[in-house]
């Protein structure tokens, strides 16, 4: 066993070698060290702004929706690992990997009945595409190449979810001219429980009659556009998108890797329009936060469409797709929050939200704030300092990962009230000094 690294030679070794997400090499400032992790509470190697545990306020980017050191997936994870931990997918088949695909199959919206496993949330979304265009091509279409989507949007950071990003205000603007050219609506506009725009959805409709010839896809995320800006939408726009494909020969994709298993009060989101799309990305809470696992579903049109192709397969195949160990985890996340009364868990913390931001409201600068299921949204009217954001929640005892203008919370389902009015009051905090 190497000797142990203190606290001070781990950031070290961190600032010299390690690029984390969305930052320069080496970083400007130096990251918490989380020594481990239980319930919704990160515990910190060495005490900061005199605090050495932290409230988990984002999930662990909305991944951690049971919190950490389970022992229903502690227990699933170590069964699993006694017996495989991996196994090529190519030519094997495993339990965990089809028990997971039935289930998804089960509880996802009824027309989707085929299940590709993928590694994350970005590469479910690449798959979603080429599922998209090489339907098409099969079906001797292949000027369907190109996707529609609306601004404000963000599906990862690989090549073809990039294209779908927001195109000027988002995080990839520095590939524009390199990324495949796709077609932009307006965002949606504002407000879950706002009634739809009329003239808003004329536009949805007349850019996918205008450009259907050429479309292969709609991809959106529904109801909540996440990293994009954290905004909400009325589910009539999904049905308007249903209606408008379906009359114009345009396959719907949605993303629901941020709100699926249950984050906005709907299993998933299109369940709050009563629509089911062609294909469906699934990632993020869908191991609960223990280890990298995405998923595909789509119909079974969209795979008849592509194996009467010339070439008759997905061409698409990771190394460690279908991965014993995560999809066992997984099997095991879906059957735990299926096991309770996670809708009523999920309403009590939106409750606890809409009550403890409410102040925030009258903080200066402050332009929005926003509650939708276990989301809760502070806008700011400028650019958020991030460090002093952070300090402010960290001395409240609770870690936030603000960004651009937003500070807001995604915390764990099993998250209690008073944790819950803790977070509130470090996003008031953070709000004040960010």
């Amino acid at each position: 066993m190497p000797e142990p690294l203190t606290p001070g030679e781990l950031l070290a070794l961190d600032r010299q070698h390690v690029w984390h997400p969305y930052g320069p090499m080496p970083g400007r400032t130096a990251p918490l060290l989380v020594e481990s992790a239980s319930g919704v509470r990160l515990r910190l190697a060495e005490p900061v702004e005199g605090r050495d545990e932290l409230v988990d306020g984002m999930s662990s980017w909305w991944s951690a929706v049971h919190g950490y050191n389970h022992p229903v997936l502690n227990d699933a994870a170590q069964g699993q690992l006694g017996r495989m931990s991996h196994v090529m997918f190519g030519g094997l088949t495993h339990e965990p990997a089809v028990r997971l695909a039935k289930r998804l199959v089960d509880i996802t919206p009824e027309p989707l009945e085929h299940v590709f496993l993928a590694d994350s949330g970005s590469v479910s979304v690449e798959v979603a595409v080429k599922m998209c265009l090489q339907y098409w091509r099969s079906l001797g279409k292949p000027r369907k190449q190109r996707l529609l989507t609306w601004r404000g949007g963000y599906h990862g950071d690989t090549w073809q979810p990039m294209s779908v990003c927001d195109p000027d205000g988002g995080m990839h603007e520095l590939w524009q001219g390199a990324l495949p050219r796709q077609i932009f609506a307006d965002a949606p506009p504002a407000g879950f429980d706002a009634a739809p725009d009329e003239a808003y959805a004329a536009q949805l409709r007349e850019l996918i009659a205008r450009h259907a010839d050429e479309l292969a896809a709609v991809i959106v995320e529904p109801v909540v556009q996440g990293a994009g800006g954290m905004s909400f939408h009325s589910p009539g726009y999904l049905r308007v998108l249903r209606e408008a494909c379906d009359a114009h020969g345009v396959l719907l994709v949605f993303d629901e890797i941020a709100t699926g298993f249950g984050r906005t009060g709907a299993l998933f989101a299109a369940e709050h329009a009563g629509v089911a799309p062609d294909v469906m990305c699934l990632g993020k809470a869908l191991t609960g936060g223990y280890l990298t696992l995405a998923a595909t579903l789509c119909t079974t049109a969209v795979a008849d469409g592509i194996s009467r192709g010339a070439l008759p397969v997905l061409a698409h195949g990771p190394t460690f797709m279908g991965n014993p160990l995560a999809t066992a985890v997984a099997d095991a996340s879906i059957e735990l929050l299926l096991s309770q009364d996670w809708a009523q868990e999920v309403k009590r913390i939106e409750a606890g939200l809409r009550d403890g931001l409410a102040p925030a409201r009258s903080i200066a600068g402050v332009r929005d704030v926003r509650v939708l299921g276990a989301i809760g949204v502070v806008q700011l009217d400028h650019e958020v300092d991030m460090a002093a954001a952070t300090r402010a929640a960290v001395r409240e005892g609770v870690w936030l990962r603000p960004f651009r203008d937003l500070i807001y919370t995604m915390p764990p389902y099993i998250t209690g009230d008073g944790d819950v009015a803790r977070i509130c009051a470090a996003v008031c905090s953070a709000a004040r000094e960010g």
